[in-house]
């Protein structure tokens, strides 16, 4: 039986529902953060209502699950993720389920990023990730994102990275 993937924005009943995927899709970084820098981490990413005024809560539902999600900021300004340049959008928290990896569905989400900017007239997607989530680096390289190091955040180990349309 094939799987029905199905990537829209989340609703507003589903909103605990997608901070809890989005804690599970990033516990496994929590061995590589200080207790500290983890708990507020954690509590960053889990208050995905606080975004919603500058972003779009998109989710990837598999047979009528919530298994994925990423936070797309049309204007990249309002990501809090640093100065993006005029003109960007940015996304945040790209997360998939552990146990539904190995589906495509990040693939999927940015996928849907990069549709939504073309829509809108945007040129250029800016994010931002960190050497111990490699996966999604990699997944981010193939997917013809480059390194941006002049974006990177100063204080920490993030590195940014952009993709022209």
């Amino acid at each position: 039986m094939k799987r029905q993937l199905r990537i829209r924005d989340a609703l507003p009943d589903e909103l605990d529902e997608v901070a809890a995927v989005i804690l599970d899709s990033y516990r496994q970084y929590q061995a590589v953060l200080p207790p500290d820098q983890w708990e507020w981490y954690a509590a960053n990413m889990v208050d995905v209502r606080s975004r919603l005024p500058d972003s779009v809560l998109i989710v990837a539902e598999l047979d009528g699950r919530i298994v994925g999600t990423v936070t797309f900021y049309p204007d990249g300004h309002r990501s809090g993720e640093g100065p993006w340049p005029e003109g960007w959008a940015g996304i945040r928290l790209v997360g998939v389920h552990p146990d539904a990896r190995g589906r495509g569905i990040a693939k999927a989400l940015m996928q849907e990023c990069l549709d939504r900017c073309r829509t809108g007239g945007v040129t250029t997607l800016g994010l931002h990730t960190t050497e111990h989530m490699w996966v999604a680096k990699g997944m981010y390289e193939r997917m013809g994102f480059s390194r941006i190091a002049e974006h990177d955040h100063v204080s920490s180990t993030t590195m940014a990275y952009r993709m022209d349309l």
